[in-house]
């Protein structure tokens, strides 16, 4: 008799303890799933004067858009300084990289130019490429510093 009632109590304890364990997994997956609809913060960091990391560059913010499901799931900042700047002046542009560059605008890509830069080159966003914006800091690197503290994620290609 006693067996009995023990397996009785058994059955009752894996009964009591199922529901809250499928709740407990339920939850988790539901937490899971509320972060992964958090918009995916971002910065793409351009410095170099080569026109072909560049266009990768580009290249590359365009695919991560279509990637993450569109531009309502990521929020991208490009951040360009130093000999870079004179990829993107307005005038001098590659077709190609002109064509990619308005691209990511469409899309919602704030494109940052350095302060700094364009007083060393003597440019103003008037000479850049339509879309550009001078970076909140004169200095990128300050910049781009403070994005990763907001909890963007940095990637120079």
């Amino acid at each position: 008799m006693f067996n009995e009632l023990l397996k009785k109590l058994s059955f009752l304890c894996v009964l009591a303890v199922v529901p809250v364990l499928i709740g407990s997994f339920a939850g988790e997956a539901q937490s899971a799933e509320g972060a992964s609809k958090e918009k995916v913060k971002v910065l793409y960091h351009v410095d170099g004067k080569d026109p072909e990391v560049a266009k990768y560059a580009l290249a590359l913010i365009n695919k991560h858009i279509e990637a993450e499901g569109g531009p309502e799931h990521i929020d991208v900042e490009l951040v360009v300084h130093g000999p870079a700047l004179e990829l993107f002046e307005r005038d001098k542009m590659d077709p190609e990289m002109t064509k990619r560059f308005n691209q990511i605008i469409e899309k919602g890509v704030r494109a940052e130019m350095c302060q700094v830069s364009m007083k060393m080159f003597g440019k103003t966003l008037d000479n850049l490429a339509k879309g550009f914006v001078a970076t909140l800091h004169p200095v990128a690197v300050k910049r781009i510093t403070d994005l990763q503290r907001e909890g963007y994620l940095y990637i120079k290609p």
